[in-house]
């Protein structure tokens, strides 16, 4: 097998990095994105490579063995996938996915084609951490008490992902890493301050069996740029700076007991010398040496499956003040544990429902007889359920919404607080109509903002947003943009959530993410593949 054979998907901020280290190692055979400016600056760089806009070139190339994934987070699910199901070698940048049912989608599809899906946990690759997670096992630290991980920056700031998604899942990896353990529980609190919902800062902690803490903090509002881990022995401590020259130092500290008090007993640290091979390089290498040797990566998809499940407990964290997480996986495997729903103490769940696994139903809510409820959803606080209501996978129900018998919610639905569906057109209290019920449908990916109402009967397109507040009268095409009572097309949405603006040929790039979509007429928006 040649090794001029990978093709790069994105190829922006990290992508270009990609590039480059691939294009070294004599590997790199196409680069792919939406961008054809961007695209033609790296031809000018790399003339013997080639450039595509168009995913599906790459997955009916039958040249390329690899695929190197380097988009927005929230396309790594889809395009892993479909690469995998083209029988393609994946590496994904982290993280794997953004919801755990589809990571573990991801991990079963490169089980059964017998193919290499491997995540970009670079740390794992930096010599630097190799030397630690040496001095540990070697008990040089002696035994591991805490360990603490500042990740800041002040920089690219998402709107596809918040700073937990962006920054933490390296260090939630090189942690496991370097303790070969999985937390017990997790929690995190965060702030949101330049974008509403969408945490700056946040701060976790990973609370493990052994007896060791660990705290995550990762913020995009900091004043400089600080990437540090320090681990906390019995014995001696450890600092592993990324943005300093040397990397790794141990600080032989010791602690003694005078007269039943402790004293600090300071001692000079001492720089660890470590190999000189750069991460991202060794990285793409290893990638390389897997595809040809037929090898399992270190940072394998069930790897990345587990930072991806704790990454998710964390989010349930964030999104419930705090509250403490139990995480359901056994010791160093990806296999999750029970992967059962939880149902508050306070809500009742009718015999005869179906709820998926992951699902979290909260305080004083109700699912009826009949209902069924797929994979890792979220209902919130007094929401009723049925019957015979239909909700897909990963769909989040706010607080004080009532799905009444003739709703269905396809996948990833998103209703706000307080929004309300109907499920009869007439109603009268003396006059029964329960045979005139008119079924609503949501299709995949749709938000429905707080207090907006929509009456029965209709569509509510697959990516469309129903502003706060709105009342929906008439089917809503797919990626509209609603406001108003009643409810009117006002623009476009992208499948990331950003608004979409059209030049006059009716063309339309989104600015966060770069899908592009066509806009054939003031009714009809389709995403441009």
């Amino acid at each position: 097998m040649t090794r001029r054979n990978i093709a790069i998907v994105g190829v922006g901020n990290w992508g270009k990095n990609l590039v480059r280290d691939f294009y070294a190692l004599g590997a790199l055979h196409t680069i792919c994105d939406k961008n054809r400016e961007l695209g033609h600056k790296f031809l000018s760089q790399f003339p013997d490579v080639k450039f595509v806009d168009s995913f599906d070139q790459i997955l009916n190339n039958s040249s390329i063995d690899g695929v190197v994934i380097a988009t927005p987070a929230l396309y790594h699910y889809p395009l892993a996938k479909d690469a995998l199901l083209a029988r393609k070698q994946v590496f994904v940048e982290k993280p794997l996915a953004l919801k755990v049912h589809e990571g573990e989608e991801l991990v079963r599809i490169a089980r059964e084609q017998g193919l290499i899906l491997m995540v970009g946990h670079i740390l794992h690759y930096s010599p630097a951490v190799e030397k630690l997670k040496e001095l540990i096992d070697a008990g040089e630290l002696g035994k591991i008490q805490y360990i603490y991980s500042n990740r800041l920056n002040i920089g690219k700031i998402r709107t596809e992902e918040n700073i937990l998604w962006s920054f933490a899942p390296h260090d939630i990896s090189v942690i496991l890493l370097l303790l070969n353990e999985i937390p017990e529980t997790v929690y995190a609190h965060g702030g949101s301050y330049l974008q509403r919902e969408i945490p700056d800062v946040t701060l976790t902690t990973m609370d493990f069996k052994s007896g060791v803490k660990s705290h995550i903090f990762v913020s995009w509002l900091h004043p400089f740029k600080e990437q540090k881990l320090v681990v906390v022995g019995d014995k001696k401590m450890a600092v592993f700076d990324d943005m300093s020259k040397e990397k790794l130092f141990i600080y032989p500290h010791r602690i003694e007991w005078v007269d039943r008090i402790p004293v600090v007993c300071k001692a000079e640290f001492e720089v660890v010398p470590i190999g000189t091979d750069q991460p991202l390089k060794a990285e793409c290498k290893h990638f390389l040496d897997c595809i040809e040797e037929n090898q399992t990566p270190r940072t394998d998809g069930n790897e990345g499956l587990r930072v991806l499940q704790i990454l998710q407990a964390c989010q349930e964290s964030l999104t419930h003040d705090g509250l403490k997480q139990k995480i359901g996986i056994s010791e160093m495997t990806s296999e999750p544990v029970g992967h059962t729903p939880f149902v508050h103490e306070s809500s009742y769940v009718d015999e005869g429902c179906e709820i998926g696994k992951d699902t979290q139903i909260w305080r004083f809510s109700h699912v009826m007889k009949g209902s069924k409820i797929g994979d890792n959803c979220i209902i919130g606080q007094n929401v009723a359920v049925g019957p015979d209501v239909i909700v897909g996978n990963g769909c989040k129900i706010q607080n004080n919404v009532s799905l009444y018998k003739g709703v269905t919610l396809e996948d990833d639905v998103f209703c706000g607080p307080s929004m309300v569906f109907t499920n009869v057109f007439n109603p009268r209290s003396e006059i029964s109509r329960i045979g005139e019920l008119r079924p609503t449908l949501v299709k995949k990916g749709a938000t429905i903002g707080a207090n907006s109402t929509i009456v029965c009967g209709y569509t509510i397109g697959k990516y469309s947003f129903i502003g706060a507040g709105s009342v929906v009268t008439k089917d809503v095409p797919d990626y509209a943009l609603i406001k108003g009572n009643p409810g009117r097309i006002v623009g476009w949405m992208c499948m990331c959530g950003v608004k979409v603006c059209f030049d006059e040929q009716g063309a339309g790039i989104c600015k966060s993410c770069n899908l592009a979509y066509v806009k054939r007429d003031d009714s009809t928006v389709i995403r441009k593949l």
